[in-house]
């Protein structure tokens, strides 16, 4: 049963990653925020009113989360959320756990070139958005999302590429297999 999840910040290169990491290693590829934003256009609400709504109705975040248990109980799978790690944890699925993360300026930045807007405004909504995410988690799972002692590798995207990323990853997972 292969196992991975990749977690992180918004803006940090996850979905990214994960489509390379899809690609090298022939699994497949669940990517639970397309859930989410999905959610928040059905409700037609920004990401960030969304996050903030689901402060007060945890129905969707916990919806969402057992979802994402079910496909990394089944296995074979590289599952990306910003919970993926720690619901493999919470639940006791072994999985090699991924976390990247980069300045926020340079997730503003991303942002901005991925979606449009100005780098000031992105990073304000990217700021609010970690801070809703941080207390629902808080609420709903008792756990400190910014606690990244759970991860097996986590990774500073500020001043690498995707590719040097793919590959720090491929060695870490090679050297993983080695030991197993």
């Amino acid at each position: 049963m292969s196992v991975i999840t990749i977690s992180g910040t918004p803006g940090s290169g996850k979905s990214t990653i994960a489509e390379l990491l899809k690609e090298s290693l022939s699994l497949p590829y669940v990517y639970s925020g397309m859930i989410f934003r999905e959610l928040a256009k059905k409700y037609k609400m920004s990401l960030a009113d969304f996050g903030k709504y689901c402060e007060q109705h945890d129905t969707i975040d916990r919806e969402l989360d057992d979802k994402q248990v079910q496909i990394l109980k089944k296995g074979n799978v590289l599952l990306e959320g910003r919970l993926s790690g720690w619901l493999a944890v919470l639940n006791e699925i072994p999985a090699y756990k991924i976390w990247i993360d980069a300045d926020p300026k340079i997730r503003a930045e991303r942002i901005v070139n991925r979606e449009g807007g100005s780098v000031k405004d992105q990073l304000s909504k990217l700021i609010d958005r970690e801070k809703s995410e941080r207390n629902r988690y808080e609420k709903y799972y008792h756990i400190d999302i910014t606690d990244t002692s759970i991860y097996d590798l986590i990774i500073d995207s500020s001043q690498m590429t995707p590719d040097n990323i793919l590959s720090t990853i491929l060695h870490h997972l090679k050297q993983e297999d080695k030991q197993q």
